[in-house]
């Protein structure tokens, strides 16, 4: 898509996360939240994107940037208008759509994004924004509708009336611009609160006054809105993301014998009809064939590959290794950077870096 790009805000200063690093950057089952949001990104086809951030916080953290995106500075934190505003010099020449997400929801999904994105482009608005209904709504900005339904503003909470704080439609926080309509709009904020910043929501309803129009999808599932702002709601994140992951493996035919004590994180293949037995951790960049046996309380670390067939016992950790089909690992053993050949049964207590077992009685 050459007539869309994407910008993604990211420069708080992680204050309720208490780290010393944005709190984007953090980790959710070997993934950063920002990661899941580019992947979003590249999934529906957007080939661009700008990361506004703070370069405070990102001092002395590496992260590799993929193709076609590219950091923005905003020096000065007056909100997050005025962070969608650092992005118009990059885009002052641009006609197309902005998508504008924050880098701290990593639970949106692509296929809520595409619909976003479609929905926008089929009915030519100014904006389109993705609402969700809450029960306990508290934190988030409410949509006001008026006597025919159309989106008129988005009040946040510290600033709603006690009638406005009873609504349960909230913004979700993932915005489409028209690029010109978003930065004349951005121009017309006025600060406001006890900081002074620039709230990107107003701009929703300075393009309602100006008869623009303003659409919306409506998602079903709460978990996409959250927002992750300190370690309660990382580890919230973090359950809710390891069930989607464990949900994909059980779809595809893999046995986890006990869902609550079992851990994958991304980037991890496993083939049909492997049983994951309790308290087994596989970790990123792991390769596990079919109809294997693994744990429990086994760890699988990065770079490992177990070819069809093998068995990994209880307390076994191996990195960085590759098992060949039939061998079983089953007590009590440590490899690491090894080759094990086929057919090889590794004795209990065994520690074994840097070597090539080979099965001399194949």
């Amino acid at each position: 898509m050459s007539d869309i790009k994407a910008v993604i805000l990211a420069a708080g200063k992680s204050t309720r996360m208490h780290s010393g690093f944005s709190k984007v950057l953090h980790k959710i089952y070997g993934k950063s939240m920002l990661e899941y949001v580019l992947d979003d990104i590249r999934a529906i086809g957007i080939k661009e994107t700008l990361i506004v951030i703070n370069n405070q916080n990102w001092t002395g953290r590496k992260f590799p940037l993929p193709k076609g995106a590219r950091i923005i500075f905003q020096k000065r934190l007056l909100g997050t208008g005025h962070a969608l505003r650092q992005t118009q010099k990059v885009l002052s020449s641009f006609r197309g759509d902005v998508l504008v997400l924050y880098g701290d929801t990593p639970l949106l999904t692509t296929d809520t994004l595409r619909k976003l994105v479609e929905k926008h482009r089929a009915s030519c608005a100014a904006c389109t924004l993705l609402t969700v209904t809450l029960k306990k709504p508290a934190g988030y900005g409410r949509i006001v509708r008026d006597e025919k339904n159309d989106i008129v503003r988005i009040v946040e909470e510290a600033d709603a009336s006690l009638y406005e704080r009873m609504i349960e439609e909230v913004n979700a926080g993932v915005y489409c611009f028209n690029a010109k309509e978003a930065f004349r709009a951005l121009a017309s904020l006025k600060p406001k609160g006890p900081k002074r910043e620039f709230y990107l929501t107003d701009a929703v309803e300075i393009l309602a006054k100006r008869k623009l129009t303003i659409d919306y999808i409506h998602t079903e599932n709460p978990d996409e809105a959250i927002g992750v702002n300190s370690r309660l709601d990382l580890a919230r994140a973090q359950t809710l993301a390891k069930n989607r992951i464990l949900t994909k493996f059980m779809d595809l035919g893999v046995g986890i014998i006990d869902p609550i004590t079992t851990h994958i994180y991304n980037d991890v293949e496993i083939g049909q009809d492997t049983i994951i037995y309790p308290f087994t951790v596989i970790e990123s960049d792991v390769r596990v064939g079919r109809k294997c046996k693994i744990g429990p309380f086994s760890r699988i670390r990065p770079g490992t590959v177990l070819n069809d067939g093998v068995e990994i016992g209880n307390f076994v950790e191996i990195v960085g290794s590759s098992v060949s089909s039939g061998a079983a690992i089953k007590h009590h053993c440590y490899i690491e950077d090894s080759d094990v050949d086929k057919g090889v049964n590794i004795a209990a207590g065994s520690v074994i870096i840097k070597n090539k077992i080979v099965n001399r009685n194949p």
